[in-house]
């Protein structure tokens, strides 16, 4: 049994009896380039267009990640600062007075020996707290070996003293630098809690 022809639709028939296809094979291979690069522009749009929002999408999330890290270094530093609020309000509290203490007889001694070079022949006064009289006595008396006339005054912090040789005067106040340094710490402390971030 024969096969069965089939009718070809796409070619049109020359005088001769033969068939003709439709399109030229150059028109097809042409048209085959054009779609081809046409294709591609479209393919390389699509890819610049997604390159292009998955950079955005990325300074995005890294504005974002660096954003929430400042957050969270700022949270851990007042954390530790707060933790540590009590320990250090403690020690201006408690230490720095003491060593003010210790260091007033050396801080009157170093106040007093330019003035005893230029008056050495004027007597030396000091008054200071009764608390601190025996240290500083002690320590002038064995360092300078001047005469001195000490005068007690309750009313002087413990590391308050004035000298005096003559006309001249000068003061040591170990008193009012703890205080300042007390409230340096406060304010810091407290500059540090308004300055928490908020959100």
């Amino acid at each position: 049994m024969p096969s069965p022809r089939l009718e070809v639709f796409d070619t049109l028939s020359t005088g001769d009896g033969a068939p003709r296809p439709l399109v030229e094979a150059t028109a097809l291979e042409e048209a085959r380039i054009a779609a081809f690069e046409q294709g591609y522009a479209a393919g390389w749009e699509d890819a610049a267009a997604a390159s292009q929002g998955d950079q955005t999408q990325i300074r995005a999330d890294l504005a974002r990640n660096l954003q929430s890290l400042a957050f969270t270094f700022q949270d851990a530093r007042n954390h530790v600062l707060q933790a540590l609020r009590p320990l250090i309000l403690e020690m201006t509290g408690r230490l720095l007075p003491e060593i003010a203490r210790e260091a007033v007889a050396p801080t009157v001694l170093e106040a007093l020996m330019p003035m005893a070079d230029d008056l050495a022949d004027a007597p030396l006064k000091l008054v200071l707290n009764p608390a601190m009289r025996a240290r500083v006595e002690d320590l002038v008396t064995r360092a300078t070996g001047l005469p001195m006339v000490i005068e007690e005054e309750p009313s002087l912090g413990e590391g308050q003293v004035f000298i005096r040789f003559g006309a001249a005067e000068a003061k040591v106040d170990l008193t009012q630098v703890t205080a300042d340094i007390t409230a340096a710490v406060q304010a810091f402390f407290n500059l540090t809690t308004e300055e928490r971030p908020h959100g």
